[in-house]
């Protein structure tokens, strides 16, 4: 029988992102750095609380428009801290700002993103949710690297997160049926 990685729970929007988001390789460039942003907003916090509010972050970083969000400031940092729709943390919408002002200096960020796994997603075989882990090699490596370029809340275990989210790594345990659907999705290099 196959089952649904257990992380999922049972509430729609976890499992509905489970099924058709979570592993699905990101190839957009603004998608990649939103999900990592939204990753880093996610910190201390359970992923699902930030999937309730997803649309509301949307909507207050302006569709997650790095050209727009660089540029912002303190007034937008207080308009922020009380919108309740959002979490109102002023390091990590500071570090919003910041990583919008380092996405902006990349060429390709999608190219750069998918450097990292050899243009394709790890096929990982974990057959049980202990057995993924919280970070890799990799995810610390990138990580170091994404600080030398002037991003925040981007340590190795929000980066591993990330990776499973957009599909550099494919973590759907063996028993998901997900696994196939997200790994026939995967370019041949």
């Amino acid at each position: 029988m196959s089952d649904r990685c257990g992380w999922a729970g049972s509430e729609q929007i976890y499992t509905d992102y489970h099924d058709t988001e979570w592993g699905v390789p990101e190839w957009d460039s603004r998608a990649l750095w939103e999900k990592l942003i939204l990753d880093g907003f996610q910190a201390g916090l359970s992923w699902i609380t930030i999937l309730k509010k997803r649309d509301n972050f949307r909507e207050a970083f302006e569709g997650f428009d790095p050209a727009v969000i660089a540029s912002w400031g303190e007034p937008q940092v207080n308009r922020l801290l009380q919108n309740p729709g959002i979490i109102r943390h002023r390091g990590k919408i500071e570090a919003t700002i910041t990583n919008a002002q380092a996405y902006l200096q990349i060429d390709d960020f999608s190219a750069l993103c998918w450097s990292y796994v050899g243009g394709a997603p790890i096929q990982n075989r974990f057959e049980t949710l202990s057995d993924v882990p919280a970070a890799t090699d990799i995810s610390t490596q990138f990580s170091k690297d994404l600080k030398k370029m002037g991003f925040k809340f981007c340590g190795p275990t929000i980066v591993y997160a990330w990776m499973q989210a957009c599909g550099l790594v494919n973590d759907h345990l063996v028993t998901c049926p997900q696994r196939p659907v997200c790994a026939r999705l995967s370019p041949t290099i």
